[in-house]
């Protein structure tokens, strides 16, 4: 990746406004297709290990920089990052590029809550397969468990306090995430390391998905 992206997005950042972007709208469109390459060597990279998620489209793949400020206080037309959902509508892959806020992520973000109370149940049901993925040397050593962001306080409604899984019960978002420097995105075989540190995803992916299928 190259660093004209970061400056991009850190002068996006202090000219949030349709003006400015405008009037430097080619650099957004480099920039964009820095992140597009990006993510479409990064998804060659994931193929090797996950191909169903090889087949992923990098164009697709990226959210739009467009902000949607109806429901929302902060009426900033722009996001100030790019981010590209690579893999499945429901668990896959996340790639986050912000000046000195990226990160890697995986899993679950959101979900209705009849999908929610079906992937809990799998959890319950199979604790033994579930703790061994997220308790796995290479998955802690890259993300350190799952995330607690959202965590309720007690046990949800249909599972027993003393569920052996209660505490990942609790959860409403089954996500890892793993904050990465802006020297990491700059280096040449960045898709590779970042696909290896995916690859200690997968089996987590897997899983969440299982439900679904």
């Amino acid at each position: 990746m190259n660093i004209s992206t970061l400056n991009f997005l850190k002068k996006l950042d202090q000219n949030n406004n349709r003006e400015w972007f405008n009037a430097h709208k080619k650099l957004f469109t480099v920039a964009s297709e820095d992140v597009t390459s990006f993510v479409e060597e990064l998804i060659r990279e994931i193929a090797r290990f996950d191909k169903e998620t090889g087949k992923a489209d990098p164009k697709k793949s990226l959210f739009r920089i467009y902000r949607d400020t109806r429901f929302s206080h902060n009426k900033d037309p722009y996001k100030i990052n790019f981010g590209a959902n690579i893999g499945s509508k429901n668990a896959g892959y996340y790639l986050h590029i912000q000046p000195n806020q990226s990160f890697l992520a995986g899993g679950i973000y959101m979900l209705e809550n009849d999908k929610l109370k079906a992937l809990r149940k799998e959890i319950s049901n199979n604790a033994g397969a579930f703790q061994k993925i997220v308790e796995e040397e290479g998955f802690c050593g890259y993300f350190g468990g799952l995330s607690e962001e959202g965590k309720l306080k007690r046990v949800p409604a249909g599972f027993e306090k003393e569920d052996p899984m209660a505490e990942y019960l609790k959860l409403k978002r089954f996500v890892a995430v793993r904050p990465v420097a802006d020297k990491e995105l700059l280096e040449k075989d960045a898709p590779k390391k970042f696909a290896e540190v995916y690859r200690s995803l997968k089996p987590l992916k897997d899983f969440l998905n299982a439900p679904f299928l």
